[in-house]
């Protein structure tokens, strides 16, 4: 297991992180987010989604009362927000297996809901709040294809680090 951490000091920094982090993702790639609310989770699949080649990533929204959105682009982007979910039971009838061997990525807001229906291996980011406007974002690897693309990030953020951004990893 791999991981990295990054803190960004704007929703634009977490969007550009994201931007970073989709170039790097491929079809079938599942992108669990943990973190509370207001933390920047949908910000970062916005920058996701245009790092895959989401051209219209702007709408990228929380599909809270949908559950789940597809963006086509070069990849396309699967985004599924579980906030209103209270058990797990009521996201096996989302069909997820479908998208997470699909042909798209699949990036999941409040992983945390569905333990036991998510893959084993994965690409989970933890996001925290650090300040009023600043954040903590905790990127980890699980598998070795999710580790190659942490390892692929660290890389990349230590050329193009946002100014006033941090990386370290772990």
């Amino acid at each position: 297991m791999n991981n990295v951490r990054v803190r960004t000091n704007s929703n634009r920094e977490t969007i550009e992180l994201g931007k970073r982090i989709g170039g790097l993702l491929g079809p079938g790639d599942v992108v669990a987010l943990v973190g509370e609310l207001g933390t920047g989770k949908t910000h970062l699949i916005k920058g996701l989604a245009a790092g895959a080649g989401v051209k219209r990533f702007s709408y990228v929204s929380s599909p809270s009362f949908t559950l789940v959105h597809e963006y086509p682009g070069k990849i396309p982007v699967i985004h599924v927000d579980l906030f209103r979910l209270r058990t797990e039971r009521e996201a096996e009838d989302l069909g997820l297996e479908e998208y997470f061997q699909g042909r798209g990525i699949t990036a999941i807001e409040w992983a945390d809901k569905i333990p036991s229906l998510l893959p084993k291996n994965i690409l989970q980011i933890h996001l925290y709040h650090t300040g009023e406007r600043t954040r903590s974002i905790e990127i980890i690897g699980e598998g070795s294809r999710y580790e190659e693309r942490v390892d692929n990030l660290s890389k990349l953020l230590k050329n193009k680090v946002p100014k006033n951004s941090r990386t370290s990893k772990t």
